[in-house]
């Protein structure tokens, strides 16, 4: 089945910076887009940042200049780099594929950006 583990949240002063990991599992990795999203709390789950199996990124304008999304298809990873990191970046993280018309969520990574 399916399988989404996120890891590399944490807590983090404004500014700082943090590296996300999201292995993916029972998906042919390589030819498949993967995503970010993020949840604050009492908010909706919005994207961060999606990359397509040929390595075209996209950014949600909060974000933009200030994460990049990456992968390794060798390690059936999809990474994401944030930088400058701001209180308002703190939520949950969520690994996303869109596989065989199905929608798979990770379970999240806590990101918590404070003095």
């Amino acid at each position: 089945q399916v399988q989404l583990v996120e890891s590399g949240g944490g807590s983090v002063q404004p500014g700082g910076s943090l590296r996300l990991s999201c292995v993916a599992s029972g998906i042919i990795f390589r030819s498949t887009g993967m995503g970010w999203y993020r949840q604050a709390p009492g908010e909706q789950r919005d994207l961060v940042a999606r990359i397509t199996s040929s390595g075209i990124t996209n950014y949600a304008d909060s974000m933009k200049g200030r994460c990049t999304i990456s992968r390794d298809n060798t390690k059936r990873t999809v990474y994401l780099q944030m930088n400058s990191l701001k209180p308002e970046d703190t939520a949950v993280y969520y690994c996303n594929v869109q596989y065989n018309g199905m929608n798979y969520w990770g379970k999240g990574t806590l990101v918590t950006v404070s003095s």
